[in-house]
């Protein structure tokens, strides 16, 4: 084996494990740790982020008519 056809040999297994290894969900922390990423676990967290986005605007929403009538309560009272 030349060293042309081993330098390729090996350019092919490194993208292969590489391929392989995000298929199957391999990633990379900040650490440099490879750990396994759960796609049931990334759903739920997402389906619990707009759970909670959905809350917050509620909340807005409440809190905006209570300012609202709040404001109409006091222009109110002026006007007696």
């Amino acid at each position: 084996m030349n060293p042309l056809e081993m330098v390729v040999a090996i350019v092919l297994i490194v993208t292969l494990a590489s391929v392989w290894k995000a298929k199957y969900g391999i990633r990379k922390d900040r650490h440099g740790n490879e750990v396994y990423v759960d796609n049931r676990e990334n759903q739920q967290l997402r389906d619990e982020v707009k759970q909670l986005k959905d809350r917050l605007a509620v909340l807005e929403q409440i809190t905006i008519e209570k300012e609202n009538s709040l404001s109409r309560e006091i222009e109110r009272l002026r006007d007696r």
